[in-house]
């Protein structure tokens, strides 16, 4: 009983998919099965309705590649089949001969998984159904026919758009790294224990893992706008989030420099240095300035938020005991100033 939450944790996806692209998948396999009847007389096209459903994708990009995929894997399929057929009949050997032979051949070629197993597939369906002559011609047909209605269903009926998911993984990653600086701040503004300055790594660290999410969220958005007949309205949002990212990716790296030289060489005596002080008070204003980024340049806001405008600190005395961690915090803390400014991308 104790191994059942387990495993069905395995069966369940983390998210659901929308309801439109159920409805859609079910559409589109239910229009290539009445049309391949129609067209052809086959009173079962399988091939149509395994091809619709399986080239409905979240993007039009995704369909076609998937409708290509598909249609390729069933070519060579019913060509080994045929062959194989003409030349040694049906018999199980026959049939299990060629899936060997047609994993290999994918291997070969080096195909995609897609068509690498749709070639097995093809091939075991033509042996086990095929029974009269041009059978693998009308099941290529069968085939493309479905791949087809799936493509025009997907691209006629609300193509779906990926870009509000980047646009928040993006926010999330900006908001983060705001919130690591007034980490950094808090741990440097006064004495703090061991298990809180580890603490204060750890949350920095996370970083990468937002950065790769907004990364993947990104390309997601760019793959659903392409070929989408609603991609206008969306491009320009898209491209503002790609341009914070850009800024985004340094000040990871500079934000995760500063909390590994803070956790490194830390002192309870750091927050007692002038210099350190004014680093604090720095940090604060580019984690205010950062959150400013995010907030919409037409937000009905009544009260206009304003940078706190970083600025570069001047150490005339150096610190003989803890200099080379407020070198490094200056020196990073630079360059996210630069990044937050526009200057450059401190990269």
């Amino acid at each position: 009983m104790s191994d059942a939450p387990g495993f069905a944790s395995t069966l369940r996806a983390e998210t659901r998919s929308p309801l439109l692209q159920v409805l859609k998948t079910s559409l589109a396999a239910v229009t290539a099965w009445l049309l391949s009847n129609l067209l052809l007389g086959q009173p079962l096209p399988i091939f149509a309705a395994i091809a619709a459903l399986l080239v409905v994708q979240p993007s039009v990009t995704q369909s076609i590649t998937k409708g290509i995929e598909r249609s390729v894997g069933v070519v060579l399929g019913v060509l080994l089949a045929s062959a194989a057929g003409a030349l040694f009949g049906g018999s199980t050997w026959v049939v299990l001969s060629v899936i060997v032979v047609s994993l290999i051949i994918a291997w070969a070629l080096k195909l995609g998984s897609g068509s690498s197993n749709q070639i097995p597939i093809s091939a075991m369906l033509v042996l086990a159904l095929g029974s009269t002559p041009g059978y693998g011609l009308e099941r290529v047909v069968e085939t493309v026919i479905g791949a087809l209605v799936a493509l025009l269903v997907n691209l006629a009926i609300v193509p779906p758009v990926a870009t509000e998911p980047a646009h928040r993984a993006t926010t999330r990653l900006v908001l983060a790294i705001a919130d690591s600086l007034d980490d950094l701040a808090a741990a440097l503004g006064a004495p703090r224990t061991r298990e809180d300055v580890e603490a204060m790594y750890a949350r920095a660290r996370r970083l990468r893992e937002l950065q790769r999410d907004a990364d993947t969220a990104l390309r997601k958005g760019e793959e659903s706008l392409m070929l989408n007949p609603r991609r206008g309205r969306h491009r320009r949002r898209l491209e503002e989030d790609l341009a914070m990212l850009t800024r985004a990716n340094p000040l990871v790296t500079r934000v995760l420099g500063m909390a590994r030289a803070t956790r490194d060489h830390y002192d309870r005596a750091l927050p007692e240095i002038p210099a350190v002080q004014a680093i604090v008070t720095e940090l604060e204003r580019a984690a205010h300035d950062l959150r400013l980024l995010t907030t919409p340049a037409s937000s009905s806001s009544t009260t206009i938020e304003l940078p706190a405008l970083t600025a570069p600190i001047v150490v005339l005395h150096p610190d003989p005991a803890h200099w080379i961690v407020v070198g490094s915090l200056m020196e990073d803390l630079r360059r996210v100033r630069e990044v937050i400014v526009g200057a450059t991308d401190a990269a």
